[in-house]
């Protein structure tokens, strides 16, 4: 089974960054079900999946996943390529 870092950017620009096996169901939890969610998305509307990245395992996932949260959004801009 493979694991998606995936990044969801909301209608006022902000990104959110996430681990998943299934990265269309995900999407569909954040923008339709606020229990099961993410609470970020609470006071976010989620607007699309723009960048998403598979790995072998969830291990692997959860790494990268820290790293990108760990960027600045200037990086995040040029790793989706909105620069």
């Amino acid at each position: 089974m493979s694991w998606y870092v995936y990044i969801i950017e909301t209608t006022t620009g902000k990104f959110y960054t996430g681990i998943t096996t299934d990265v269309e169901r995900r999407f569909l939890e954040h923008k339709d079900d606020p229990k099961k969610g993410a609470k970020f998305f609470r006071g976010h509307t989620p607007k699309k999946v723009i960048h998403t990245e598979e790995f072998e395992n969830r291990s692997l996932a959860s790494k990268r996943e820290y790293e990108i949260k760990s960027l600045t959004k200037k990086q995040k801009l040029s790793l989706v390529g909105k620069v």
